[in-house]
Order: structure tokens, then C-alpha cells, then sequence
């Protein structure tokens, strides 16, 4: 597969270049509600318990899966996905700044509400924006293409989790608002300047558009049909709860809050970024079966080093190696798994079938993450991790059956 394209041709084209503006207007929203809304409110004096139920705001995300057969149906003036992808995007620069005009104290609810509209808004761009990729990727380029977004998308974190942060002690929060919402304009000129995909086929009906991606998965046969559903479901679910309560358990092992910010922040975020990028070149050899495999040991082996971690306790060094190993490992084996999912889908129902797969790759992971306080508290911290470990198996077993070594792509 990978032997007839140049790695060099792959890396520098047009396509890699639009995956970093879908990656980075695809984050930017989902930041300004997990990362920039919640500083708001706690600046402003809203209760710490109002803040954490805010977390319901990213239910969208979850089931967007519900209104996505929208997406592959109906086609707007621009196109059927260029179209929907300028209306949620300009949607979200005009409704972002209206943060600023309400006052946390008295208007939570209406706050409340705004999110809602945020993330129903950022939702049905990550449906267009991951149907436009994988319309828009080579094979050969599925993985590369797909961990520059995933990157892009983390790199986006910075502004609302850090640039407007430090306007905000200089600026009022209206002004804040509306500059991180004007970092919405390099997506919208993205989706003015990229061509549409050929359209290969879309629903004739509604009707069609619900039922035939589903229909379409089926007819795979049942067998390998819940293989696959299985493999999503497990392969990230052990680092995915190993991480779920990564603060309470620096605290719990004595490293102060500045500690944690400046070690966890440096430490995380551009080794998952690296892993990330070198997952995707690794990938044009690889394939992206071979890359699930390697990836997810170094994913798995990570995990370990909680456990490590747990047992040393106060170390800000080997704390500084188990965040960086652990985000290397995420790095990888999201960038993989993103791929894997974006090959899996039909290209004739890209949006509906996509949405749904990472809709089901986030719901086990909300579930099982809310049981992990519990599971801490009966176990040990030691015991938990390497339960997380145990529970990153079953996803690797899958690969013999899903993504087998040997198997030609």
C-alpha cells in the first residue's frame, strides 16, 4: 500500500495542510467550554458544584450521532459538506462572543443554555469536519492526515486554556470573547477556499440517511460487525480511565498545585503532540493495522507507570516521565485509532457512520470513568492502575480479529 507513495509526498501536499485547519477549528471550541468557560465562572465567584455539573454541556458530543444523517442527506448552496461546515462554523463566531455580555451571578442559566448551543454547534462541525477528511484522504494518507488533525486540535487548546487567559487579566471579558471567537476566521476561510468533494452518492431520503449507514455496517456481517463495535469500545478505555483522575492523584501522592501545573502542563501536552505526529509518519510504513499493535503496547506500558508512580510517591522528576511517557502513548495510539476508525467507515456515509463510531468510543469511557473515584477508594491507587492495565488487554486481543498483523490493507 505505502511502498508506491514518498513518504516526502505524502507529508507536504495540500491535503496534510487542510488537516491542521480542520484539527484546529474542530479544538478551539470544545477548549472555550472545557477549559475558558469554567475560568469565567470561578473568577466571577459561581460555586465550585454549579461548575462541575457544567460538564453536562458536552452531552451534544455524545449523541451526536443523532442528528449527523442530516449531514449526508441534505446538500446547502456550498455543498454538502463545505455548506454545513460555513453555517455551524459562522454560527459559532457570532454566538461565542456572546459570553461576554452576561453577568455568571445572575445569568447562569442563560450561560447554561449558550453552552448547549456551543457544543451543539461544535458537535455538528467535528461531524462535517471528520466526513470532509475522510472524503478528502488518500488511504495511504488516513493515518498522517488524521493525527495532524488530532494535533492541530490540541494545539487549539492554547488559546482558550492559555492566551485568553492572559487577556483576561488585562482585558474586560467581553473583548476576551470576542477576540477567541475571531480564531474561528481560519476555518471559516479554509471551508471558502477548499474545493468539495466529489460526491460519490448520498441518500435519496431522511429515511435512507438513518438507515442505510446502519444497514450498510450490518450487511459486513454480524460477526465482524461487533468485533469492531468491541474493539472501539476497549482500545482506549484502559489509559482513557488510568487518566480520568490524573490531579486527585498527583495531590494525593504530595506534589503541590504549582508543580502540577507547570510540570503536567509541559510534560502532557507536546509529548502527545509529538507522539501524535511521529504515530502518523510511522503509519505511512507501518499501515495502520501494524500501527494499532505497536501503539497500543507503548499505550499499554505507559499505564504502568502510574502504578510506578504510586509507589514512589513524591517525585517531581519521574513525575515529569510517567506524564511525558504516558502523552507519548496516548500520542500514538489515538492517532492510530482515529485512522482506524476513518477506514472503517463507508465512503458513502462518512458522516453517520463516523459520528457514530466516536460517539461509541466516548460513551464507555464517561461511564467507566465515573466508577473510577470508587474504585480508588476500595482498591488503592496501585491496584486501580493495574487493573487499567488488565482492562487495556481485551482491546489488544481484538486485533487479532479486526486489525491482524500479516493482513494487507
Amino acid at each position: 500500500m505505502t511502498d508506491k507513495m514518498n513518504i516526502k509526498q505524502v507529508l507536504f501536499n495540500r491535503r496534510m495542510l487542510i488537516c491542521i485547519f480542520t484539527g484546529f477549528s474542530s479544538g478551539l471550541p470544545l477548549y472555550i467550554l472545557i477549559s475558558l468557560v469554567p475560568a469565567w465562572l470561578r473568577t466571577e465567584g459561581v460555586d465550585l458544584k454549579a461548575i462541575g455539573l457544567f460538564a453536562l454541556i458536552q452531552l451534544p458530543f455524545t449523541w451526536k450521532f443523532l442528528w449527523s444523517p442530516l449531514f449526508d442527506r441534505y446538500i446547502p448552496p456550498l455543498g454538502r459538506r463545505r455548506g454545513w461546515l460555513l453555517i455551524s462554523q459562522i454560527a459559532l463566531l457570532l454566538i461565542i462572543p456572546a459570553y461576554g455580555y452576561l453577568n455568571p451571578k445572575l445569568d447562569l442559566w442563560a450561560i447554561a443554555y449558550l453552552s448547549l448551543i456551543v457544543a451543539f454547534f461544535s458537535a455538528s462541525q467535528d461531524i462535517v469536519l471528520d466526513a470532509y477528511r475522510r472524503e478528502l484522504l488518500l488511504e495511504a494518507e488516513l493515518g498522517l492526515g488524521n493525527a495532524i488533525h488530532v494535533n492541530a486540535y490540541k494545539i487549539a487548546s492554547l488559546v482558550p486554556g492559555a492566551l485568553s487567559l492572559v487577556l483576561a487579566d488585562h482585558l474586560p471579558w467581553a473583548s476576551v470573547y470576542l477576540i477567541t471567537a475571531l480564531f474561528m476566521l481560519p476555518g471559516i476561510v479554509m471551508t471558502l477556499c477548499v474545493s468539495e468533494p466529489i460526491l460519490k452518492g448520498a441518500p435519496k431520503t431522511l429515511k435512507a440517511a438513518v438507515i442505510e449507514p446502519f444497514e450498510e455496517f450490518r450487511s459486513r456481517g454480524l460477526k465482524p460487525a461487533l468485533l469492531i463495535l468491541a474493539f472501539i469500545f476497549f482500545y482506549k478505555l484502559g489509559d482513557s480511565m488510568a487518566t480520568a483522575l490524573a490531579t486527585p492523584f498527583y495531590l494525593d501522592m504530595g506534589f503541590t498545585k504549582t508543580e502540577i501545573g507547570l510540570i503536567a502542563k509541559n510534560a502532557g501536552l507536546w509529548p502527545s503532540v509529538i507522539g501524535g505526529l511521529l504515530g502518523g509518519i510511522w503509519m505511512i510504513r507501518l499501515g495502520i493495522n501494524r500501527a494499532l499493535w505497536i501503539f497500543g503496547v507503548v499505550q499499554m506500558v505507559a499505564i504502568l507507570g502510574f502504578a510506578w508512580l504510586a509507589m514512589l510517591g513524591h517525585n517531581p522528576v519521574w513525575l515529569a516521565v510517567v506524564i511525558g511517557v504516558e502523552a507519548l502513548g496516548v500520542g500514538l495510539g489515538t492517532s492510530a485509532f482515529v485512522a482506524f476508525i476513518a477506514r472503517t467507515t463507508h465512503p458513502l456515509y462518512t458522516a453517520t457512520q463516523f459520528a457514530l463510531f466516536t460517539s461509541l468510543a466516548a460513551v464507555p469511557r464517561t461511564f467507566a470513568n465515573a466508577a473510577t473515584g470508587y474504585m480508588v477508594e476500595s482498591l488503592g491507587w496501585k491496584t486501580f492502575f493495574l487493573i487499567c492495565f488488565g482492562l487495556a488487554i481485551p482491546g489488544m486481543l481484538l486485533l487479532f480479529k479486526v486489525a491482524p498483523w500479516n493482513e494487507k490493507e
